[in-house]
């Protein structure tokens, strides 16, 4: 669907900006532990959180002293879930002041002398608590070059569901246009609801309290916190934290001639296949055209892949040193670009803990056309209408991560589903359709038939789902051996219903041809 107006193009790469910004804080937690290691190993250093205290708040008086006892003493952070995902009252502001006062000593005690240790931050906040927290990340089509102050419509959402025990992460990018139930008022596109809400003095919170409320509402998914930002913070971000650009594989020609640039008129941009190293301005607009087949849905896509790209960026050694020396610059261009119920010690204990996950245990899924039909609103507009069970389904596969089943189990769970089977040969390679057939047979999968695929010089084999059959999916990527992003859901036409083994070059060696 096509939604007019320069703005509303804008704001679907600011789940990006969000989770940018949350990667440059989880650079800052592990700056915070290499100082902490060199400070048990005998070296001075102080510590980048009271350097930055000192710049924002005027506490450089006694810092290196301050910075011995917040070693010692450093609290462990405990997050409370709430108990519903409205928040109980209006979240302060965070600003320097408020900081400062927050986290003054106590002066009734002198400070205990400070003894190094050996265990690897431990000056730093820490997540305690095993359950399960969910952040809210919005993006709102706020710009620095005009003077409205709002109410704003959130055109990105981004749920990220993060796992103390299991140590792993979920993103799910929620459309805009979803048509959903808000809370209080009526049925309407779930990115009205921070509008709603701020217009309204939504009590608890305003925009962000209501926005969280829908979520909960509509997707059974308890909502604890949030983080909102606006447009402008996106390229200076990226700008601080990776100078030297971000490489990023692009998967197909995209050719743009209608972008939307930043005085509300157009550009035309293009993107060859192929990996490239993207600078700030050249990131964004990877992340924000939407001149693919799938449009916005694609767009969501590529905003996941871009973020994925700066946290890899971010967390090298170089980003943490270019972090470290560019923390005051940091801060400044956060100021007022974002507001959060987060508090700064639940910052850093989050992204310390963020810092300890692997790449494999970070799942970044959309709803996309197989979770939602699109239609119209009682009032005439194209809107998508959810397929709420689906995404229950897709909630639960992407935050909940279940136990390895056995072969045999999957088989099982496949063989109740019973759809289809094909395989095409995605290849130059003649015949190998045919064996890959001939080799599932001999493992019990019944194959209907058997063709070319459209694509040519396809390397890798992939499992494409057409319809719900995840169990059989998954099951014939186990039994090939192949990662489960090797299976995708697909609505291209190919086949009207089932599952297709896209052959690729590799099935060579897999079936041992």
């Amino acid at each position: 669907m096509r939604v007019s107006g320069c703005l509303a193009a804008l704001m679907l790469c600011f789940a990006f900006i969000a989770l940018t910004f949350m990667c440059s804080l989880t650079g800052f937690s592990l700056a915070q532990q290499t100082v902490v290691d060199l400070n048990a190993a005998g070296m001075a250093v102080d510590d980048p959180l009271l350097i930055l205290r000192c710049a924002i708040g005027g506490r450089c008086q006694d810092a290196r002293a301050e910075r011995d006892l917040a070693l010692l003493n450093a609290p462990l952070l405990i997050l409370t879930p709430l108990t519903t995902a409205m928040p109980t009252a209006r979240p302060p502001t965070m600003t320097p002041e408020t900081i400062a006062v927050a986290e003054q000593p106590l002066a009734t005690a002198a400070p205990p002398i400070a003894k190094a240790t050996t265990e690897p931050g431990a000056g730093l906040p820490r997540v305690t608590d095993p359950r399960q927290i969910q952040i809210l990340l919005l993006g709102i089509d706020q710009r620095s070059a005009t003077d409205d102050p709002g109410p704003f419509r959130t055109d990105t959402m981004m749920l990220l569901s993060v796992n103390p025990a299991r140590k792993t992460v979920g993103v799910l990018s929620l459309p805009r246009d979803l048509w959903v139930d808000i809370p209080g008022f009526e049925q309407g596109r779930i990115n009205t609801a921070n509008f709603i809400g701020d217009g309204s003095a939504y009590p608890g919170g305003g925009g962000p309290a209501l926005a969280m409320e829908t979520v909960a509402a509509n997707f059974g998914v308890r909502v604890d916190k949030y983080l909102l930002v606006n447009f402008d913070v996106f390229t200076t971000i990226v700008d601080i934290l990776a100078p030297n650009g971000v490489p990023v594989t692009v998967t197909e020609w995209i050719d743009d001639p209608d972008y939307p640039d930043d005085r509300y008129g157009t550009i035309h941009v293009q993107f060859e296949p192929g990996e490239q190293r993207m600078d700030a301005e050249t990131l964004l607009q990877y992340a924000r055209t939407r001149a693919t087949e799938d449009g916005d849905f694609d767009r969501a896509r590529r905003q996941q892949q871009a973020l994925d790209a700066v946290r890899a960026e971010v967390l090298n050694a170089g980003g943490i040193i270019n972090l470290m020396s560019q923390a005051f610059t940091l801060w400044e261009a956060l100021q007022g670009n974002y507001r959060t119920n987060l508090e700064l010690a639940e910052i850093v204990a989050l992204f310390n803990l963020m810092s300890e996950i692997k790449r494999e245990d970070i799942r970044y899924r959309v709803i996309d056309k197989f979770y939602a039909y699109p239609g119209l609103s009682p009032q005439g507009d194209q809107v998508l209408y959810p397929d709420f069970a689906a995404i229950r389904d897709l909630i639960f596969e992407t935050f909940y991560a279940q136990p390895q089943l056995t072969l045999a189990q999957l088989k099982a769970r496949a063989d109740e589903e019973n759809p289809p089977v094909y395989v095409y040969n995605g290849t130059n390679v003649i015949g190998l359709a045919g064996d890959t057939r001939d080799w599932l047979v001999a493992k019990g999968v019944r194959i209907d038939d058997i063709g070319n695929d459209v694509t040519n010089g396809r390397r890798l084999t992939e499992i494409h789902e057409y319809g719900r059959y995840n169990w059989t999916a998954k099951y014939l990527a186990a039994l090939m051996g192949l990662p489960e992003d090797r299976i995708a859901r697909r609505g291209d036409g190919r086949i009207a219903q089932g599952v297709l083994v896209a052959v690729g070059e590799d099935a060579q060696e897999i079936i041992g041809r």
